[in-house]
């Protein structure tokens, strides 16, 4: 029996680079692979209504959409690839919607733990990405994927990712590393010790925080080289199982705690409630 490859697609458009790059990948994979796609627009995820239903009881979001749908299909591959296209600067709103959700995640945590997946990032002009890799990257990682592997592939028109010879062969490089976990992808340049990230906020005093996972640490020069040590911050999100459990056992802690302060809480935003004009449509 085969293998199932799943790959998420950001984008709104059928058939375009995300999409290619997706079943360039999975032609790098070999025989044995089906691909499945899930289109993020034809799913229909709603925006999170902050009610954390999806964390008690049924653990089931109240919202009737496509969430639950899509996050079975990723439990159910046996590896999978999230891809997004850049929007000023960013991956589109399609994959942020959806990782919004991400509280429900925690139903699915033993279904999706360690999947391998490989995170694909498309900008039309080289350079112009902005945060859309880290995005995609992030996506993974949140969705408790074990990430083997991301790369920003270059391509404004329709079907021009797959004209450069460089977009096929690092396509070729993530499904290599999908197979393998031993062929997982190092980014080039500094990388966090904690998560392997390569985004990084540098802040005074010699200050580093990785943007994937959030640890912080220290940079410094040595022998030419900038040396970043990051260390595991005290509410990490998913570097083990055992965190995403804890995490999720203090966000379920939270309606206790909120329980236990309504009363201040109230008082403190009391003089608030009456300030400022809703804006409302027309």
């Amino acid at each position: 029996m085969g293998k199932v490859l799943l790959g998420v697609s950001a984008s709104p458009r059928k058939n375009g680079n995300c999409e290619l790059m997706i079943k360039q990948i999975h032609a790098g994979m070999g025989a044995g692979w089906e691909l499945r796609l899930a289109r993020l627009s034809d799913f229909d995820i709603r925006p999170c209504q902050a009610c954390y239903q999806c964390l008690f009881g049924k653990m089931r979001c109240p919202q009737e959409d496509g969430l639950i749908a899509l996050l079975e299909e990723i439990s159910l591959a046996d590896a999978w690839i999230a891809a997004a296209p850049t929007y000023l600067l960013s991956a589109n709103a399609a994959l942020k919607k959806f990782l919004d959700r991400g509280l429900q995640f925690y139903a699915f945590v033993d279904r999706l733990w360690g999947k391998p997946a490989v995170a694909v990032a498309v900008a039309g002009i080289e350079g112009m990405e902005g945060s859309t890799k880290l995005n995609v990257e992030s996506f993974a990682k949140l969705a408790f994927a074990d990430l083997r592997g991301s790369d920003v592939f270059y391509g404004a028109l329709p079907g021009e990712t797959l004209l450069s010879p460089e977009n096929r062969q690092n396509a070729l490089r993530l499904a290599k590393s999908l197979l393998d976990a031993s062929a997982r992808i190092a980014p080039e340049g500094p990388v966090c010790p904690v998560c392997g990230g390569d985004t990084f906020r540098f802040q005074p005093g010699g200050r580093a925080r990785c943007m994937l996972c959030s640890g912080s640490g220290t940079y410094g020069w040595k022998d030419g080289r900038l040396e970043i040590d990051i260390r595991t911050g005290d509410h990490p999100l998913f570097l083990t199982r055992e965190d995403v459990i804890r995490h999720a056992e203090w966000l379920r802690g939270m309606k206790q705690q909120f329980l236990d302060r309504r009363k201040e809480l109230k008082e403190a935003v009391k003089d608030y409630l009456a300030v400022g004009t809703i804006v409302e449509r027309s």
